[in-house]
């Protein structure tokens, strides 16, 4: 993470080039705890790289497959349903992060193989809307209510429209 937020910095500062970024990444995010410590820190940053992917940081993304797919899918749920959870607790700056989280997530999926996240939000959808499937262990997990988990069903929908 701190690898992550120090080329985040160095990028943000016009320091590093979208290729050399996109080269660090590549290699980071080749393990799932570097994906998810580098998607921790740059869809939670102010740092604008997630608003405006780079091409050559969307092609090593890619290159990454399923499992990120499935990380990026994971984060578009968590978020969704915490933006709910702040907005009922009345906490507008927390739930803003989460809504940018979402909304991060969802262009990121946008940007990836569409057949891998066409099958993921399908699976995903499924647990939403019919409770079956394997993510319905994740929705409990984190006991996500009947308005979070329809949140999330419409934020998988968004994502292919």
């Amino acid at each position: 993470m701190a690898m992550a937020s120090d080329w985040l910095g160095l990028w943000d500062a016009g320091e590093i080039s979208d290729e050399v970024l996109a080269d660090r990444v590549g290699q980071l995010i080749s393990s799932r705890d570097g994906a998810r410590g580098f998607f921790v820190v740059s869809l939670t940053s102010d740092s604008p790289l997630m608003d405006r992917l780079p091409e050559p940081l969307v092609v090593e993304i890619r290159h990454a497959g399923a499992a990120l797919v499935d990380l990026t899918a994971r984060n578009l749920a968590m978020s969704t349903a915490m933006t709910l959870h702040h907005g009922r607790a009345g906490d507008a700056q927390q739930q803003g992060r989460s809504e940018r989280i979402r909304e991060r997530s969802s262009e990121l999926l946008r940007q990836l193989q569409p057949q891998l996240v066409k099958q993921r939000l399908d699976v995903m959808l499924a647990a939403a809307t019919t409770g079956s499937g394997p993510d319905q262990e994740f929705f409990e997990r984190w006991g996500y209510d009947p308005e979070q988990k329809g949140a999330i069903a419409a934020a998988v929908l968004a994502v292919a429209s």
